[in-house]
């Protein structure tokens, strides 16, 4: 039970629900699809007015539940007031938003929504700032498009003097070889990794089936030879035949 002078003071989503029609004796809205626990904060906040400081990186699951209530039900105030609290968390603990998070409200937000632009902010300057580009984050940013184009825009907001970014065109080309070169070193190493695991995996599961495919496989290479050898010979006569023309 809450009181309707209230929510529909917050809500404008829920002023459009209960006011549409003057006079109307409906006081009642289902919310089906909504879980217990973002819902218990959202009354907490209605007549609290506070959204509680996440303890621990899980706790960011349930504010980001709640923070969508409030752009379904277009309420502002919870909008900021969920947008600070995860703003705070990342802050005070010196992290940055996972990549599962990110995904989370990509999938369940619209394009312009807030909560996108503080993640992709934090995390275009985890990736400005890094070393290295996480191979996890490669993935998703080769799959996911949308997220890199919106990295890109974000750090371009940022205005870098030109001074402080470097300009290949000015820059000796060699270490732009030797990265290229190691990348394709390790690589080649990872796929030989993976190649060999996949073979022991498969002598430990058919591995009297792989003895009789080896035996026929021989017997066959052995025919195949002979075959070769009247090949090269049939060959031999054709050459002989243009050197005596």
């Amino acid at each position: 039970m809450l009181h309707e002078k209230l929510l529909c003071h917050r809500s404008k989503f829920f002023r459009n629900i209960f006011y549409k029609e003057k006079g109307s004796k409906d006081r009642h809205f289902g919310l089906p699809e909504e879980d217990d626990a973002p819902f218990r904060l959202f009354v907490g906040w209605l007549y609290a007015d506070t959204v509680p400081t996440p303890k621990e990186e899980k706790d960011l699951g349930v504010l980001f539940d709640l923070y969508m209530m409030g752009e379904k039900w277009e309420i502002k105030k919870l909008i900021i007031d969920v947008l600070d609290s995860v703003r705070r968390w990342y802050h005070d603990t010196d992290t940055w938003p996972s990549l599962r998070r990110v995904q989370y409200i990509y999938g369940n937000t619209e394009a312009e929504s807030p909560m996108r632009q503080l993640l992709v902010s934090c995390v275009a300057r985890m990736l400005v700032l890094g070393d290295s580009m996480p191979a996890h984050w490669e993935k998703a940013l080769q799959r996911n498009g949308q997220l890199a184009v919106d990295i890109i825009l974000c750090v371009q907001k940022w205005h870098f003097e030109p001074q402080n970014v470097p300009d290949a065109r000015e820059e000796s080309v060699v270490p732009i070889y030797e990265e290229a070169e190691q990348k394709n070193q390790v690589k080649q190493e990872d796929d030989a990794e993976e190649g060999g695991e996949g073979e022991q995996m498969e002598d430990d599961v058919d591995g009297e089936e792989y003895d009789d495919e080896e035996q026929q496989y021989e017997e066959g290479e052995q025919e195949e030879e002979g075959d070769g050898e009247e090949e090269e010979g049939q060959q031999i006569k054709m050459e002989d035949g243009v050197d005596e023309e």
